[in-house]
């Protein structure tokens, strides 16, 4: 149920049978822009494909403008209150501005803000929360319902457009996964633009990432989703890699390798925790399209990731190297890691 209207953010298109695009945003402050190309070109290094930044104040603009002149991805511009922060990211070069029409001001200030980005040919994304219904939305649903969400996001659309602008992205997120979830179905059949999808302050590392699965996987599951967030109280660059672990997961994108792992029991005569953590993190850097595994035991390891297309198994002092199911050599235990990557290398 992928969006049927294009949008286009920089040097990427969404919407549409796009690739569904993984997204971030700098956590440095606002004004210093040292640091906040340091932590953008990190985040290119790690795939990021869209970095959005917050815009509160005038310093915060010379950040985008040292953002477009030092990074090739596509930078969107953050702005909450002030709708003369929206214009002055846009006078320098944000690819996409991030507002909630209704908190900006006057009809004249969305006007204004929607004129400068149809005249610059960028995209605004409306981003509705659980925390930034309307008063009289949340009157008439008494509380962030779906409903409401939908409803509130469906209001900043018409305010755009009034003065004939639809290059519009679409949010509208929770912390709670089972409301996100249904507020984005409800969406999807209401409209056809792009949606950017997310769980909105889903945690640290360990429940951000499990909420931000269940809620982000269901809906690439169901087809919806153009551009994806995974908010965590974490480095951003966290949220790259989960965001594209979870594509790679659900099947919606494959980017570099797949690591499978069996769980461990009782025949596994090696540290197969620490030994997969290594090749997991080694594999990072890989962007071969191969699914790699590395299994506890010999028993039965090969014949369960026989659809890999390498693979070790553990044994005792010893482990196996196999391919395709098929087992092409003995390995000492201290070298399976060595030997698998220097394989993978080869391939």
């Amino acid at each position: 149920m992928a969006s049927k209207k294009k949008v286009k953010i920089g040097r990427f298109t969404i919407g549409g049978n796009e690739p569904v695009r993984v997204q971030s945003m700098l956590n440095t402050p606002a004004g210093d822009c040292e640091a906040a190309v340091k932590q953008a070109k990190e985040l290119e290094n790690a795939g990021c494909e869209i970095i959005r930044a917050t815009v509160p104040d005038k310093s915060a603009v010379k950040t985008v403008a040292a953002l477009k002149e030092n990074c090739s991805a596509p930078i969107v511009a953050d702005i909450h209150f002030d709708y003369k922060m929206a214009l002055e990211a846009i006078a320098a070069g944000a690819d996409k501005i991030r507002i909630n029409p209704g908190n900006i001001g006057s009809n004249e200030k969305v006007k204004a803000v929607a004129d400068a980005c149809r005249q610059k040919g960028i995209p605004i994304r409306i981003g509705v929360n659980s925390g930034s219904v309307e008063k009289h939305i949340l009157a008439k649903y008494g509380s962030p319902t779906p409903e409401a969400l939908v409803e509130s996001a469906l209001y900043h659309v018409s305010l755009l457009q009034k003065f004939d602008f639809d290059d519009i992205v679409i949010s509208l997120k929770s912390s709670d996964v089972g409301k996100t979830v249904a507020a984005y179905r409800l969406m999807a059949q209401k409209c056809d633009y792009p949606l950017h999808i997310g769980v909105t302050e889903a945690g640290t590392m360990r429940m951000g990432l499990i909420k931000s699965a269940a809620g982000i996987g269901s809906l690439l599951m169901d087809g919806i989703g153009d551009t994806l967030r995974v908010s965590l109280t974490a480095p951003p660059v966290n949220e790259v890699y989960a965001g594209f672990d979870i594509l790679k997961a659900v099947g919606v994108r494959s980017h570099g390798a797949n690591l499978v792992s069996c769980p461990t029991c009782g025949r596994t005569k090696i540290n197969l925790i620490e030994l997969a953590d290594k090749v997991e993190n080694a594999l990072r850097s890989c962007d071969k399209n191969i699914t790699v595994a590395v299994m506890g035991c010999a028993v039965n390891g090969p014949g369960e990731a026989k659809e890999a297309d390498i693979g070790i198994a553990g044994g005792d002092g010893e482990g196996l190297l196999f391919k395709k199911g098929i087992i092409v050599g003995k390995v000492p235990e201290d070298k399976l890691f060595e030997t698998l990557m220097s394989e993978i290398a080869k391939m």
